[in-house]
């Protein structure tokens, strides 16, 4: 599946939303993004269903401070969306650019991939 760079205005709504709203640490939104069987996986670490995806978001949201650059945005099908972050702040590292791979089913979040 090769991935086509789009702009961030190409992005389906729903990505964007779950994108702003963890950027705010809104996680009662980002949540809502998801469908209720989501997976993701982070950190070597997988979370399935909405109730570990929250648990995650709300530990992801106090662990660490840093800030975000989305530096990339792309289009593989009308299903998987890729966006690269670029994260600095204070965890270890410090800097990293990370890959969220989208994958939609019936317009909602249905697994987020997050690697470098």
């Amino acid at each position: 599946m090769t991935a086509q760079p789009i702009t961030p205005a190409d992005l389906p709504g729903t990505v964007t939303r779950y994108l702003q709203a963890h950027l705010v640490r809104d996680t009662a939104t980002a949540i809502s993004a998801f469908t209720p069987d989501a997976t993701v996986t982070d950190d070597g670490r997988t979370y399935e269903g909405r109730a570990a995806i929250e648990r995650w978001l709300d530990r992801a949201a106090s662990e660490y401070t840093y800030t975000t650059e989305q530096i990339a945005a792309e289009r593989a099908d009308a299903e998987h969306y890729i966006v690269t972050n670029h994260l600095e702040g204070d965890f270890p590292g410090g800097v990293v650019d990370l890959r969220y791979r989208f994958a939609l089913r019936d317009g909602l979040i249905e697994r987020l991939d997050i690697a470098p």
